[in-house]
């Protein structure tokens, strides 16, 4: 898809009266998290933090209990703790926190959902993604409560 098409289509996800959310994306590949904040930050979504180290999220979130988050973008595999275990401990100091999956493995929000039949996941994104659907995603996830919504398969 063209870029001009792709921004159009950007457009109608997004309007321009959307409140100025914050994002949290955390993947251990410096790349991804750098392509989600640059897509989310230009399709007007204000503040995106990233982090490649789930200790460091864990750290800021010690240091400064008051930073809230309207979305988590957690990767499942990471090295040292991995997306579940992460998002278990920042339940403990944010327990409203919405979080969107993603992976390049179908196979782990499966193993997820039987570990954790009760967990509220608000959405998972299976690795690659358009950045026209993550968009779609991210903003159905931050209007939707309590709802699993699962993109792509493996």
């Amino acid at each position: 898809m063209g870029c001009q098409k792709w921004r159009q289509r950007a457009a109608k996800i997004m309007t321009t009266e959307r409140k100025m959310e914050k994002i949290l994306v955390i993947d251990d590949e410096p790349d991804i998290t750098f392509s989600l904040k640059q897509v989310l930050e230009e399709n007007r979504f204000a503040s995106v933090d990233t982090f490649n180290d789930p200790a460091d999220v864990i750290s800021k979130y010690n240091k400064q209990p008051e930073t809230l988050y309207d979305l988590l973008i957690i990767d499942i595999l990471m090295p040292r703790m991995n997306g579940f275990e992460l998002y278990e401990k920042i339940k403990k100091i944010d327990k409203n926190a919405k979080v969107c999956f993603i992976s390049a493995y179908r196979v782990y929000f499966e193993a997820l959902r039987e570990m954790y039949p009760d967990y509220e996941v608000d959405c998972f994104m299976n690795k690659p993604f358009e950045n026209e659907d993550l968009l779609r995603k991210v903003s159905s996830a931050l209007t939707t409560t309590n709802r699993t919504q699962v993109m792509g398969s493996k």
